[in-house]
């Protein structure tokens, strides 16, 4: 286990038995989730934006419109913290201070760079691309020089972050085990449904197989 991702900032006070600074870990919670949650403030005012993201190696890639309040904030070299949650279950005990919920998530503090070398550019907007449907980029259109120009990415490097996890069942105090009320975890998990196409898509064409047998689980 590798604990360099930890600081007086990044180490859990409350439950720290369910904390973890190891990469792999953090890593495998950042590639199954789908959008983080960004925040950073801008003239004393505090913002949370969710937005989808990538990950190569050790940093993670934002984007948004040139105009964007959260990419020009976070090009300025803002702080940041960026955060994601996976929702594995309800976890019902047979007390109501005792009820939780089972996840794993993660968060990541630091300043984004912009990312002004236009060959990142399209590495990152491949890998947000790839984020959230594995296969999809080399089926479209790459963007054209407008589009790259009308279009701002930053670099947020995974060097202080922490991971959070809760599994199992509930932690009922002894002297509640004996009443009769059902407890446990309802589990959740995201499902895709089936594939709807839209109405200039060719009848004939065939759905792609990521999107027929798309999941999170990577």
């Amino acid at each position: 286990m590798n604990d360099d991702l930890l600081t007086g900032r990044t180490r859990l006070d409350r439950h720290p038995e369910r904390g973890s600074h190891d990469r792999e870990t953090i890593h495998r919670i950042l590639d199954e989730a789908l959008v983080c949650h960004v925040g950073f403030t801008v003239d004393g005012q505090p913002y949370v934006i969710p937005a989808s993201y990538g990950r190569v190696g050790e940093a993670l890639y934002l984007h948004g419109a040139a105009a964007s309040r959260m990419v020009c904030a976070l090009e300025r070299g803002v702080p940041a913290c960026l955060t994601v949650t996976l929702l594995d279950g309800i976890v019902l005990a047979r007390s109501a201070v005792r009820h939780s919920v089972n996840y794993r998530s993660v968060v990541v503090l630091g300043q984004a760079t912009p990312v002004v070398d236009p060959a990142e550019k399209l590495m990152a907007l491949r890998a947000i691309t790839e984020h959230v449907i594995q296969g999809r980029w080399d089926d479209v259109r790459a963007p054209s020089k407008g589009e790259l120009a009308a279009t701002k990415v930053v670099r947020l490097a995974i060097t202080e972050a922490s991971a959070k996890i809760r599994a199992g069942p509930p932690d009922d105090d002894v002297r509640d085990l004996g009443r009769p009320v059902w407890a446990g975890v309802v589990p959740l998990e995201l499902l895709p449904g089936a594939p709807v196409p839209d109405a200039s898509t060719d009848p004939e064409s065939s759905v792609p197989e990521y999107a027929k047998a798309y999941s999170r689980r990577r």
